[in-house]
């Protein structure tokens, strides 16, 4: 395999008095798109906070490095400046921003034929979007796409997804994963921070965790097993209830 972009080596985070992660290391290989499955509380969300370098995520134990590189010490906008970018769960709104202005901040092509192929990428109609505001007359699923649209102009080497599917209809959700196609092809690395089978069957490679710990890491065939089949026994207290001897 091609060295790794990002790893992450024995990496402890901490939140108030509660251990999210705990000992983990994960590497990703380079233009693939992985998934990071587990139940609620399992600390996928906060290994994407921590990797982005986001406030309170900083005072981690262990290391992570991109492209060779630690990367502990650098703010949001070094690591930006670097090609490492987060898809938010819940998208900001920007009241007074237009979709065209926000879609420009950060492109690398700021021209209006580039901002407007970014949004028909993700099933947004130019002609309709381009001067609203990125605010409450958008829906969280419009909001979404509109990221991922200012994403694809930045031309990243790392995109982390928290929860891609989450607050948006079937229709949005195969725009986002063309999306998400787009960026593979492009060469850029996918990270997919999920607990839903249907976006990790669009992965190439998945780890599963559990208590800040991996469980497992494989094929998606592999790792899917653990969402209809079998959990590894643990004191979670997401822990399934087995409703039967062989279960």
């Amino acid at each position: 395999m091609p060295d790794a972009i990002l790893e992450t080596d024995d990496l402890c985070l901490d939140l108030g008095e509660s251990r999210i992660l705990d000992h983990l290391s994960l590497e990703f290989w380079p233009g693939y798109v992985h998934a990071v499955v587990g139940p609620n509380g399992a600390g996928k969300s906060t290994l994407a906070n921590a990797i982005m370098g986001l406030s309170g995520y900083t005072a981690f134990g262990g290391d992570i490095r991109f492209q060779g590189d630690s990367v502990k010490g650098l703010g949001i906008d070094e690591r930006a400046r670097l090609g490492i970018t987060l898809a938010w769960q819940e998208p900001a709104r920007y009241e007074g921003l237009s979709v065209e202005r926000f879609l420009g901040a950060g492109a690398g092509d700021r021209s209006v034929e580039n901002l407007r192929r970014a949004l028909e990428r993700v099933g947004l109609e130019p002609g309709e979007y381009m001067t609203r505001s990125v605010d409450r007359t958008l829906s969280g699923g419009e909001r979404k796409r509109i990221e991922l649209a200012s994403i694809l102009t930045m031309d990243p080497k790392l995109v982390l997804m928290d929860e891609p599917d989450s607050g948006i209809d079937v229709d949005a959700l195969e725009k986002i994963f063309e999306a998400i196609g787009h960026l593979k092809k492009m060469g850029t690395t996918v990270l997919l921070i999920t607990h839903s089978p249907t976006v990790l069957e669009k992965a190439d490679h998945a780890f599963l965790i559990c208590c800040g710990k991996m469980v497992e890491k494989g094929p998606v065939e592999k790792i899917m097993q653990y969402f209809g089949e079998k959990c590894i026994p643990c004191n979670h207290k997401n822990q399934p209830e087995m409703e039967g001897p062989d279960e």
